[in-house]
């Protein structure tokens, strides 16, 4: 892989029994994580989004994210979790412009008065599909997929898996962790194993 197609770099991760990790995920491809569970996989992803303290660095198109704040590096690298945090009253607050994402709301089957909804008043469902219109709006480089349709209908995972393919076709690189053995088989390119550490 040359090192101009790489967008995403991580070398020598570790948090407490978790790695040491290197890996490399290009512009528009998905690099799936994968292994038991106990293994580091949800780990790895909060490493790369830099949510946890860890030992070893990330790159994005060669800028370390060391280099700059923990916001400004999670406004590359966003991280999808299969239960995301909300802080706000209603959801559209969680939103730079809401009603930007009028589009992929419809194609995700959600009704647009959940935006002014408070997000407890949401299924499972409706708050993964909301975060990950969250996560995407700003169109990050990286994008890190923590069990991102873990509660969705299979209409919906189409829906959504669609929107990833057209992130990757901007260029934007994917990091997946699912427990669905055929959606890795849909989204990625190359799978990385991790062996357990219990």
């Amino acid at each position: 892989m040359q090192d101009a197609a790489i967008r995403l770099r991580a070398r020598g991760l570790k948090f407490q029994s978790i790695g040491p990790i290197d890996l490399e995920v290009a512009a528009g491809r998905c690099l799936a994580v994968s292994g038991p569970s106990g293994a580091g996989k949800s780990l790895t992803l909060k490493m790369l989004a830099d949510l946890v303290p860890h030992e070893g660095d990330c790159f994005v198109d060669g800028v370390a994210a060391g280099s700059m704040s923990g916001p400004g590096w999670r406004r590359l690298v966003r991280y999808v979790s299969s239960e995301p945090g909300w802080w706000a009253a209603s959801v559209a607050q969680h939103f730079a412009d809401a009603n930007g994402q009028a589009e992929n709301m419809r194609r995700l089957s959600l009704d647009a008065s959940l935006l002014e909804a408070a997000p407890e008043r949401l299924s499972t469902g409706e708050r993964q599909r909301m975060a990950f219109l969250r996560a995407i709006e700003d169109r990050p480089k990286v994008l890190l997929l923590d069990e991102p349709t873990s509660a969705l209908d299979p209409v919906s995972v189409h829906a959504l898996e669609e929107i990833v393919r057209e992130m990757m076709q901007a260029g934007c690189a994917v990091v997946l962790t699912s427990h669905d053995p055929e959606q890795v088989e849909r989204l990625a390119h190359t799978v990385m194993q991790l062996e357990s550490r219990r």
